[in-house]
């Protein structure tokens, strides 16, 4: 195979997963943006937010982290080996058991709902902690399904069916829309609006899977209801599985640590982080997903000797740094420099107003600290989980999880207080603090696998000119902001934004260190 044809067949399955991300990311920024409308920094708002968490944790515990570490290399390998056989019934048994054990964890979780709030959101209090115990509840149901979606996603990832697993969320993004829009229009109170939010969650996440469900069964004819559990693959998954779900499940706790800081702030803090917290993953999901998604299952379907594996996962790896920089530094310097452009853009309207905007600025321009990091670090993951190696990723998101704990602590609660500032800065402080964190677990996890496979090729030339372009482009794009004469949000970011993408894409073309070829392919769709 040719080096262009190499470089295409890499960058094809990203673009499928980045243009899935886009369409589903987008989908999402106008559930926030209403979600913003109706409530703003409230305590409803917090109560949701912190709610939200349970079955986000449980999709990003099962479908980002455990299938795709412990289940995916194995039934990709099996797959390219043409055992197909095997790794249908390997599909069946994952299916299985992961039925069960959401089965149990949400009975379990609906009755421990009124510990857990203890747990995830212990500043809440009276009316606002009832509202929260409420949402979880609602939502766990919600949660299960979001893990069998993950479940189709592994199996069409396998496949190289990228987009449709990864545009699958829309439809869950549109049931919540659409609960809004006609709450809203009912004037319930923000409760009784939080809560109908809530059973529009769950009926977007059952529509997520079967949506998905007709292209997997494809795969999988016939289907069998009674699997089985014993054989050697199986086996080997479960072995995988509880490395991995404990490496997850400790970077899940990372986020867990920032909302339960959070929630001693006082009202709007849980609220500001989750709207930060939106805007900052849209370039992880974007371009360290799609990547890390991509490149999964074709290095661990790597064929030959250790040596030529080796080499293989150094060109993909060397290759995906460079997609993954490229657009993050530029994602990392406008959440700084532009931060309050893009807030207003998304959130400014209804119950969202200028000194929300500002609050929320402040909290993402912390996240942008550690956003290379973390975009890169999951494509060293993903690289280990390739070499069935799960238990570095786990020791390296242990010391993570901890410096966050400490870090976060510091800069959440005492720091805004020795400095006189009000409170509910802190919340800026922990996701500095969660940014410094990353950056050593990256660092950990790259030294860790040169020594493993070898030194990946990295240009820190090129990377300085990326990170002097993007400020430079921002700098005059903060200067446009100031003369443009009009000030409305959905005037003004669209008009600065598209001066700061063009002239970073521009400058780059003409230093010959981007192509804008390559710029437009990355967000094509899949054909």
């Amino acid at each position: 195979m040719s080096a262009e044809s190499n470089r295409t067949s890499t960058k094809m399955p990203a673009l499928a997963v980045a243009a899935g991300i886009l369409l589903s990311r987008v989908v999402g920024l106008v559930r926030d943006r209403a979600f913003a409308h109706y409530f703003g920094n409230s305590d409803a708002a917090d109560a949701f937010r912190a709610a939200f968490r349970i079955p986000n944790f449980l999709q990003n515990l099962f479908g980002e982290g455990v299938l795709s570490a412990s289940f995916i290399p194995v039934y990709a390998r099996l797959n390219a080996e043409g055992h197909k056989k095997e790794a249908a019934q390997l599909a069946e048994a994952v299916f299985a058991l992961l039925l069960f054990i959401t089965t149990i964890l949400v009975v379990a979780g609906i009755f421990a709902t009124p510990w857990l709030i203890d747990l995830i959101a212990p500043g809440f209090h009276g009316e606002k902690r009832l509202l929260t115990i409420q949402l979880v509840q609602v939502l766990f149901p919600g949660a299960a399904l979001l893990v069998l979606s993950a479940w189709c996603l592994g199996i069409l990832n396998s496949h190289h069916k990228f987009f449709l697993s990864y545009a699958a969320p829309v439809i869950w993004n549109v049931a919540m829309i659409a609960a809004l829009i006609w709450g809203g229009r009912q004037q319930h109170t923000e409760s009784r609006l939080a809560v109908m939010l809530a059973v529009g969650s769950v009926i977007g996440s059952g529509l997520q899977f079967v949506v998905q469900l007709p292209t997997v069964l494809r795969f999988l004819r016939p289907l069998h209801l009674h699997p089985d559990l014993t054989t050697i693959h199986v086996r080997g998954v479960a072995r995988n599985f509880f490395p991995v779900f404990l490496s997850r499940g400790v970077v899940q706790i990372s986020a867990y640590i920032d909302s339960w800081l959070a929630s001693f702030l006082g009202t709007g803090a849980v609220s500001a982080l989750g709207y930060a917290q939106t805007l900052y993953t849209l370039p992880v999901s974007l371009f360290g997903m799609a990547v890390s998604a991509a490149e999964l299952p074709a290095m661990s379907s790597a064929l030959g000797t250790p040596a030529e594996i080796a080499d293989a996962l150094r060109q993909r790896l060397t290759q995906g740094l460079q997609q993954i920089s490229f657009f993050v530094i530029p994602s990392a310097v406008a959440f700084v420099l532009l931060g309050d452009v893009i807030v207003a853009t998304i959130y400014r309207s209804g119950h969202f107003q200028a000194g929300d905007v500002l609050y929320v600025w402040g909290v993402l321009a912390g996240s942008a600290v550690g956003l290379l990091a973390s975009t890169s670090g999951r494509l060293y993951s993903s690289a280990f989980y390739a070499l069935r190696n799960t238990r570095t990723p786990l020791k390296f998101a242990v010391l993570r999880v901890t410096l966050t704990l400490g870090l976060g602590y510091l800069c959440a609660l005492p720091l805004p207080r020795h400095l006189g500032l009000d409170q509910r800065w802190g919340t800026a402080g922990l996701t500095l603090s969660a940014g410094i964190a990353g950056w050593l677990e990256f660092l950990l996890l790259r030294n860790a696998l040169h020594k493993q496979i070898g030194k990946v090729q990295s240009s820190g030339s090129r990377i300085a000119k990326l990170w002097l372009v993007a400020l430079v482009a921002a700098t005059i794009s903060f200067g446009i902001k100031r003369v443009l004469p009009f000030h409305a949000p959905l005037l003004l970011g669209p008009s600065v934004l598209l001066c700061y993408g063009a002239i970073y894409l521009g400058v780059t073309q003409g230093l010959g260190i981007a192509s804008l070829g390559a710029v437009g392919r990355l967000f094509a769709r899949r054909r």
